[in-house]
């Protein structure tokens, strides 16, 4: 039988064949191949519940862990955690670059009074990117349809709120920000995806850091949506230090977020600083 995975809580698989669903283990020679099934992945299984085989995946994230996904829905809070540019800028790249749509999505605008973040909401809109607030339900159940989807964001973003707003029949566990560190506190401790009439979400545990894994300075550059139509006087033009950087007169023209573009040079530097690293170790 072949289905698709829907959940995973160690190492027991729920798989869901046409409608039903099968709680199954991998073989073992997945092991010695050092290949673990995800949460997204669609799989073959016997009469035993055993997983057989994985078929190859469109993508792939490490972060959360998942498969075969269509759509991440980027969850930001205005406050408590505060709104962080750099995370979603990342967040974004990395989204990118997997080659998943992303859709940012606003929580607790009730309390959005800070203006640097209608700038950012202004502008990650005019770059092309779709950004609603959590209230607009019914907008995010249609750009939601028939698609594979994952809830990511910051701990204590109100992922799990979301999830309980797209279907009111879930009561998903939700928690209290942590007043002493700023952030929330881990309340999905698994992944699973959970089905919206015909789509499939999945409520990822958040984190707050990440690494670009497998990306180089060049796939930075490339998946910085609104850098991709500069022609520059350098074929390979990083945008950094190179004279004559189309880039950078509309940066200086404020055509550019300056706030993204800062990101942008951190993420570079944050490469080159582990490429560094990495050839360290090696010459050890």
């Amino acid at each position: 039988m072949i289905g698709r995975i829907i959940k995973v809580i160690s190492n027991d698989y729920t798989v869901l064949v046409d409608d039903k669903k099968y709680i199954c283990k991998p073989r073992g020679v997945f092991r010695n191949q050092n290949i673990t099934p995800l949460a997204g992945d669609i799989v073959e299984i016997n009469e035993d519940n055993i997983i057989t085989k994985i078929f190859d995946r469109k993508n792939k994230l490490d972060r959360p862990p998942v498969s075969n996904i269509d759509m991440a829905i980027i969850v930001m809070s205005t406050t408590k955690p505060d709104f962080s540019n750099i995370l979603l800028d990342k967040m974004l790249t990395i989204i990118e670059y997997n080659n998943i749509k992303p859709v940012i999505c606003i929580s607790k605008s009730d309390l959005l009074i800070d203006d640097k973040i209608n700038e950012s909401i202004a502008y990650y809109r005019k770059i092309g990117y779709k950004v609603l607030f959590n209230t607009e339900i019914d907008e995010l159940k249609e750009i939601i349809k028939d698609k594979f989807v994952i809830l990511t964001g910051q701990t204590g973003s109100g992922k799990s709120s979301l999830l309980n707003k797209l279907d009111l029949n879930l009561n998903l566990k939700t928690d209290e920000i942590s007043l002493a560190l700023g952030r929330g506190k881990h309340t999905t401790r698994a992944i699973e995806f959970y089905q919206i009439d015909n789509s499939f979400v999945a409520d990822t545990p958040g984190f707050s850091s990440l690494t670009f894994n497998n990306m180089t300075k060049e796939d930075i550059k490339n998946n910085f949506i609104e850098f991709r139509k500069y022609n520059c006087k350098y074929s390979d033009c990083m945008h950094i230090k190179e004279d004559e950087c189309a880039l950078k007169e509309d940066l200086n023209n404020n055509l550019i977020l300056k706030d993204r573009y800062d990101d942008y040079v951190s993420f570079i530097k944050e490469k080159e600083n582990e490429n560094i690293s990495f050839n360290t170790k090696k010459n050890r």
